[in-house]
């Protein structure tokens, strides 16, 4: 209420602007509910009427990691909850005949994200035209450094692909300066393809079939297995990662020492078939084969990305399993991608977003000409997308005036005394405003509760409470010993050194 007699746009949280999260289990009747919803907009009213009297508009923007528990009890931890607690809020303020407001649906979870994005936009067009309110975009708690460009480059890049989206926020772990570069380069990146999109739908032509994936749910596209190279793919296994022959044979000398980021499949020798999927005979001869292929997009068509591989997946028997390429091209003759941010955030969201459609049992990133940087870039795609967990996983807010330690030093000393721990996932978070549910399918938390204290979470449950900043690194890692997630870090030469040498 203060905020808005001054700045021209505030930001609300449905999950705890009128309720607070307890993690209870209620069991609500519809008049109880009702009688709750009437409470919301006795509190909510009054900030709506001060913004429409001073003109000045308003972002109802949902946070997955901060539900309330009556949305968590009615709807559970889903996009629908997310979507529901948003409209909620929505109805009380156009029932004051108040328009001016914008809706966000952040998560630290790209799927959970773009679900929630895909289902909200569903859901506004079913409620009419007049609901078409505009839309913020942003993955929450992304973290730092090249982990979060490609978390956020996977949720936001994809429903930007989409033509999801009127504004954007990269959040990082970092200075606020640097957000706003990769926010540029992520939308640059996005519009050309859009561009060219439009410019190839004459050359698509009618070929729209029904989409293979539901948009609003996860689900991985069901396979066969086979196995090049004597490695497995589709199926249930992990996504494989792939490289061209003559980058293979760049690393040949160091393959041992790269540890988590080898190669696995050489692409020359497992007898991919390449395709064009506007071609519908060289797709039945795919699909009246016998046995299961590998099937990819050939390269120099004139499609875009996500939407050729989705072509594919429609017109392709689900039995083949698919490899998904970053671009269909070699960079320094089709694409000239000699910024490796641009390369990143096109890869991310081009392979991101179908994984996260559940298309694709293997990927080659060929945007990227040094091998060992394709291979690191390909695995991180893999990790942030929630495809492939090979190493630990870090949820960190940005800095803002909530937080109650130094995030950037706090999660360098943290990294330093956890990176080994692989398919751990650890929570970073300055406040307990967000950080509880933002959290939830963390394993373990690191909070901030008061000035120069910390409390420690094992998922959503606090545990340790009021630890001296000074001694809370050292006793996360005992409490990470005491559910017996630790391990001791070896003294040899990380595969991370390998791979960037």
């Amino acid at each position: 209420m203060e905020a808005a007699k001054w700045v021209d746009k505030v930001r609300i949280n449905p999950g705890n602007y009128a309720d607070s999260k307890k993690f209870k289990i209620i069991e609500y009747s519809d008049e109880q509910y009702a009688a709750e919803l009437t409470r919301i907009r006795q509190r909510f009213a009054p900030l709506v009427e001060l913004c429409k009297k001073r003109g000045i508009a308003m972002r109802i923007g949902t946070n997955h990691g901060s539900l309330s528990d009556r949305i968590m009890n009615r709807y559970g931890d889903t996009p629908l909850g997310m979507v529901e607690s948003a409209l909620e809020f929505a109805r009380i303020a156009r029932d004051l005949d108040y328009h001016a407001f914008i809706f966000s649906m952040k998560s630290s979870n790209p799927k959970v994200m773009i679900a929630a994005y895909r289902l909200l936009v569903a859901r506004l067009n079913e409620e009419g035209a007049d609901w078409n309110y505009p839309i913020h975009l942003g993955v929450t708690e992304a973290g730092e450094g090249e982990d979060a460009r490609i978390k956020s480059a996977i949720g936001i890049g994809s429903l930007l692909a989409d033509g999801i989206g009127d504004t954007i926020r990269v959040s990082l772990t970092e200075d606020s300066i640097h957000e706003i570069p990769v926010a540029k380069a992520l939308i640059d990146s996005v519009a050309k393809g859009a561009s060219s999109e439009n410019s190839q739908r004459s050359k698509v032509g009618d070929q729209r079939p029904e989409i293979s994936f539901d948009p609003f749910s996860y689900q991985r596209r069901t396979t066969k297995k086979l196995e090049p190279e004597g490695v497995q793919v589709g199926g249930d296994e992990l996504v494989r990662v792939v490289i061209g022959k003559e980058q293979h044979e760049k690393i040949a000398h160091k393959i041992e020492r790269m540890g988590d980021y080898k190669p696995e499949i050489i692409f020359e020798n497992a007898g991919v078939i390449e395709v064009d999927p506007r071609d519908d005979e060289a797709i039945a001869r795919v699909n009246d084969s016998a046995g299961t292929e590998l099937v990819t997009i050939k390269d120099g068509i004139d499609l875009p990305m996500i939407a050729a591989f989705r072509l594919l997946a429609a017109k392709l028997q689900s039995r083949h399993p698919i490899l998904l390429k970053d671009t269909l091209g070699h960079p320094s003759t089709s694409f000239g991608m000699t910024d490796f941010l641009k390369t990143l955030l096109i890869a991310s969201t081009n392979i991101g977003s179908l994984l996260c459609d559940g298309i694709g049992d293997a990927i080659l990133v060929q945007g990227e000409q040094a091998p060992a940087q394709s291979l690191r870039l390909s695995y991180n795609i893999l990790q942030a997308a929630g495809a492939r967990i090979f190493k630990t996983d870090y949820v960190a807010c940005p800095s803002c005036g909530r937080t109650l330690f130094n995030l950037q030093t706090t999660t360098a000393r943290i990294k330093a005394a956890t990176l080994h721990l692989k398919g751990v996932k650890i929570a970073i978070m300055g406040c307990i405003v967000n950080g509880p549910g933002e959290m939830a399918d963390a394993d373990f938390g690191y909070v901030g509760g008061a000035p120069g204290k910390v409390n420690l979470y094992v998922g959503k449950q606090a545990v340790k409470f009021n630890i001296p900043e000074a001694e809370a690194v050292d006793r996360l890692k005992d409490l990470i010993r005491e559910h017996g997630k630790w391990v001791e870090p070896t003294p040899q030469t990380t595969a991370l050194e390998a791979v960037s040498s």
